[in-house]
């Protein structure tokens, strides 16, 4: 249940951070500690999907990037997705810790 309220908090606060970027210079902040709540409350357990977070978290900087070149649109979509993709880094980050801890105990 709070996994939700975090994922939907973080697309909240990537919203309001593109609607509204001067209010406030700690959307980032924001972003990743709910992202990294998010991936320590609700680790990622198979292999795949944490490299599909971190695959995710390294890409779609670039790919929202290519989204200005949209007229009107395109700047906000790009923000957008920029905001999202500091919360799954927040999250890839969270599992990277989560399994350095679970190797360091089983050595």
């Amino acid at each position: 249940m709070m996994g939700k309220v975090l994922m939907y908090g973080a697309v909240l606060v990537a919203a309001v951070a593109t609607a509204m970027p001067e209010l406030t210079g700690y959307y980032g902040l924001v972003l990743v500690a709910a992202g990294l709540a998010a991936g320590f409350m609700k680790p990622l357990d198979e292999v795949t999907h944490r490299i599909a977070y971190y695959v995710v978290a390294a890409t779609l900087p670039a790919v929202a990037d290519n989204l200005d070149a949209i007229p009107a649109v395109g700047s906000y979509a790009n923000s957008f997705l920029d905001a999202v993709a500091v919360f799954i880094a927040g999250v890839a980050l969270a599992n990277v810790m989560l399994q350095l801890l679970t190797q360091v105990k089983n050595a």
